[in-house]
């Protein structure tokens, strides 16, 4: 019996000793001097090359679009003046005689944007009011993925329901509606933007700090005005935000407003006529029928380029104000 033991005894030692010597052998890779100490450096090179081309691509493609913006741009402000492009009240680049005044497009892209923020402000702070205050876990459990649904939609089938549903009631309603009219785009378009305005709303709502609630609830305030006098202005920069940033989803739409609101550039700002917007203007041109290089295939530049500034404009007004409101709830 103290024969095996021993055996016993020894085979454990051996098999200690070896598990030592395999541990010693993978170490000696890492220790100074080894093989994955020796190559580590490269490997962080590479990694941080890819980083660096990941970043770039984004500035890259940003910056490639503004210069052809640019050199298409200037190349049209060369025959058309940059102070009748701005002010004109007359757009019809195709058809003679020819008119470049940007205010039509202008005036029907802010139409449909104002019109959409109708809609879907009143709705969207509504709903994010609720799920952030009053919705219990389960339902807000159950609304967030239908919102991601929603938001996933493409903007054609909206277009395509503006024209077979949404343009029919509004007929009903004011006979003197055409089939294409800036109504039935606001509607839509405000429906596609609720995702958006929801979301952002629901999450600085949670962000207001909890002891904030804590105090105005101390001082005998009931949930209704907690959350009106305390939580909303509280998140009011955040909220603001958030509806900048859906109004610059809606001026940038494209397809829903086309089918939906038609091809008709006037300056009005009668919400049951057809309008054109920057943005379908640039669809019209662009299937093919305008030869490049011409006069009526730059204005395509100009009205992106002007819709670039205007985005962009509102995107750094909302980022701003996002910025301010992280500062102080972080």
């Amino acid at each position: 019996m103290e024969d095996r033991s021993n055996q016993e005894q020894s085979n454990k030692i051996e098999g200690a000793e070896a598990a030592v010597i395999q541990l010693s052998r993978v170490s000696s890779l890492e220790k100074p001097g080894g093989l994955l100490c020796s190559l580590r450096p490269f490997y962080e090179g590479c990694i941080h090359l890819v980083l660096f081309i990941c970043a770039s691509i984004s500035i890259l493609v940003t910056v490639g679009i503004v210069v052809v913006l640019l050199y298409e741009s200037v190349q049209f402000f060369y025959e058309v003046p940059i102070l009748e492009f701005l002010t004109g009240t007359r757009w019809s680049p195709l058809l003679k005689p020819q008119h470049f005044g940007i205010l039509p497009l202008l005036c029907g892209t802010m139409l449909v944007a104002g019109g959409s923020a109708i809609v879907a402000v009143p709705i969207g702070l509504g709903t994010a009011i609720y799920l952030s205050e009053y919705a219990s876990p389960r339902f807000r459990d159950i609304v967030k993925p239908l919102l991601e649904i929603l938001a996933g939609i493409p903007s054609v089938v909206f277009g395509y329901l503006a024209i077979v549903f949404v343009s029919p009631i509004i007929r009903e309603i004011f006979p003197s509606a055409g089939v294409f009219n800036a109504a039935s785009a606001c509607i839509v378009v405000g429906i596609m933007i609720l995702p958006m305005i929801i979301s952002l709303s629901e999450d600085i709502l949670q962000s207001v700090p909890l002891s904030l609630r804590a105090a105005a609830f101390a001082l005998g305030a009931n949930k209704f005005e907690v959350t009106v006098r305390v939580i909303v202005p509280a998140a009011l920069s955040g909220i603001i935000a958030s509806f900048l940033l859906a109004i610059s989803r809606a001026i940038g739409e494209t397809m829903a407003v086309t089918l939906a609101a038609g091809a008709t550039p006037k300056l009005t700002l009668n919400p049951l006529e057809s309008i054109q917007t920057m943005t379908a203007y640039i669809v019209q041109v662009s299937q093919g029928d305008t030869p490049t290089g011409t006069l009526e295939y730059r204005t395509i530049f100009a009205v992106g380029l002007a819709l670039f500034i205007t985005t962009m404009v509102m995107n750094v007004i909302a980022q701003y104000i996002l910025s301010r409101v992280g500062e102080r709830y972080e």
